[in-house]
């Protein structure tokens, strides 16, 4: 039977041996064998980025938007303010959750798809003094687009404030290095392209914010930062965790060290090029320019005379799930991931789908 592929940017398709790690026995999560289980996946995820001399991995059971609310709710420091650098719906849930926890947030806005202005940032670091973090999406999956990581990391350091980035979907999918991109706080999940299953998500910590933080008022009590990052230090956990994901994610972690961080970046690459040019070859517009799309998501406008419900229908009987446009661009874009264990053989089966889809749409 032909598996679905999802060309949706998470979750992905997974191995069979990640799919089998599931199937290991029940466990209690105040046992030695889950500790052993969590300092794995702890351990594995600072090696797999070679991380393991300044950062600390905190796993918390949820979606990355978990990971990223104990993020935020715990990065900052009472009175000081939150710089929110927007250009994309995952830009605005950071300032959405910064202004749900009453914080002081100041806004800078691009259009979607579009990086913002450097010298905008710099202008709101000067004069705003108060500003104590910066946060920034590395791939807003809103349109694909790669954001400047290292250019705002730069800007950040330079006025010594602390750099959060939300890399939930860039990953082991594009480059980031966090010690030459000056980031302080990295929230990452096991259902993208670490090729994990949904469930455990994850903040890396630079160890030199721990004494900050922990003289931050506990603003949540699930998705504090600090106090769970001590628990599970001690080898234990605040809460009921979702030990089967963990099984999952540790099993996905080996794949990822065996394959290099850089062999993974590589293949996605390379999915992600020959994606383009058959794209390209069918007339399809791109959203976001050559230069400033990652390795892992393509925005596409929809052809005149074909809406997505159509193509998402076709393209589903056919075994191949792709993504909606999200608010303004539900009505005009498609998107088309390619994370997650896809073959080049699939990847082909899915352009020449495609191409029959939009050709001849009532033949298809």
């Amino acid at each position: 039977m032909q598996r679905t592929v999802l060309l949706n940017p998470g979750p992905v398709n997974v191995t069979e041996r990640v799919r089998q790690a599931l199937l290991r026995p029940d466990l209690c999560h105040r046992e030695k064998e889950f500790t052993d289980l969590m300092r794995s996946v702890r351990s594995k995820l600072l090696r797999a980025f070679k991380i393991n001399l300044d950062f600390d991995a905190v796993l918390v059971t949820g979606s990355g938007t978990a990971a990223l609310e104990m993020a935020v709710s715990s990065c900052l420091s009472e009175g000081r303010s939150l710089l929110v650098i927007r250009n994309g719906v995952y830009g605005e849930r950071i300032s959405a959750m910064a202004e749900a926890y009453g914080f002081n947030t100041l806004c800078l806005d691009t259009p979607w798809g579009v990086p913002p202005k450097l010298n905008d940032v710099k202008r709101a670091l000067e004069q705003h003094p108060e500003i104590e973090v910066v946060a920034l999406v590395h791939h807003e999956t809103t349109t694909g687009l790669l954001n400047p990581v290292h250019e705002i990391g730069e800007l950040a350091h330079q006025f010594k404030k602390r750099f959060l980035v939300d890399s939930i979907s860039g990953l082991a999918g594009d480059p980031l290095d966090f010690n030459r991109d000056h980031v302080d706080f990295c929230v990452g999940t096991a259902n993208k392209c670490l090729q994990g299953l949904p469930g455990v998500s994850f903040v890396l910590v630079r160890k030199t914010e721990l004494a900050r933080l922990e003289e931050i008022p506990e603003r949540s009590h699930y998705f504090n930062l600090y106090k769970n990052h001590q628990a599970q230090g001690k080898g234990d956990t605040l809460f009921t965790p979702a030990v089967q994901i963990h099984y999952a994610l540790d099993a996905a972690l080996d794949e990822l060290i065996e394959e290099t961080l850089k062999g993974r970046i590589q293949r996605y690459s390379q999915a992600a090029a020959m994606l383009r040019k058959g794209f390209h070859e069918m007339g399809l517009e791109f959203i976001v320019p050559e230069g400033h799309r990652s390795n892992t998501l393509t925005a596409l406008k929809l052809p005149k005379g074909i809406t997505y419900k159509f193509l998402h229908d076709k393209l589903k009987k056919n075994g191949f799930v792709i993504y909606a446009g999200q608010k303004k661009l539900s009505q005009s874009i498609f998107r088309i991931a390619n994370m997650g264990d896809i073959t080049t053989e699939e990847f082909q089966r899915f352009l020449d789908t495609l191409r029959k889809c939009i050709s001849a749409p009532s033949l298809s």
